[in-house]
């Protein structure tokens, strides 16, 4: 039997930073360098938190996202060995169910529906591994926890961390060959 691993989405797959920096350079003409998102919470980044915070509940925010690069490629052959579940607790973002959908029907369209789980909170969750950027979730993961660098979590110390999707490869090719 395969083991499983989770993935989620935001800031693994999808690349919200620098959505979230174009869409805020759009809505209020100022550009943030990706920089200064280093070390601080998501939002707290922004000149106007709660305008940058708005941007995460309008139509397309997450449709139009860009990926991660080398994901889509990771995770097709991470899928060769292991049963791959993509995971986003959107419940928080009503809008974002259909547009993350979407977003998979069009760029992993070789992740079966019965593998994408939407949810609120990501303890239900019981996979071999789980991919994630926040500890909030690693932390209660019943697996083991990976932690996907993204800006807000730079200066973290817990959980294996990986930077890359190159790095997520190379370390759960290692776990086959043990």
């Amino acid at each position: 039997m395969k083991k499983s691993i989770a993935i989620d989405m935001d800031n693994v797959i999808v690349d919200i930073e620098t959505n979230w920096i174009n869409w805020y350079e759009k809505e209020f003409g100022v550009r943030i360098p990706k920089e200064d998102l280093l070390g601080v919470p998501e939002d707290d980044a922004f000149p106007n938190p709660a305008a940058a915070r708005s941007l995460i509940y309008k139509t397309g925010f997450f449709r139009h996202a860009p990926m991660i690069e080398g994901a889509a490629e990771a995770v097709r052959k991470l899928q060769e060995n292991y049963d791959i579940f993509i995971v986003s607790a959107a419940m928080e973002f009503p809008n974002s169910l259909i547009e993350k959908h979407d977003w998979l029907n069009e760029h992993l369209p070789f992740i079966s529906w019965k593998n994408i789980v939407f949810c609120g909170d990501k303890r239900v969750i019981d996979t071999d591994y789980l991919i994630d950027d926040h500890l909030k979730n690693l932390d209660f993961c019943k697996g083991m926890p990976i932690l996907f660098t993204a800006s807000h979590n730079i200066n973290v110390t817990k959980h294996t961390r990986v930077n890359s999707w190159e790095e997520v490869l190379a370390m759960l090719t290692g776990e086959l060959a043990n």
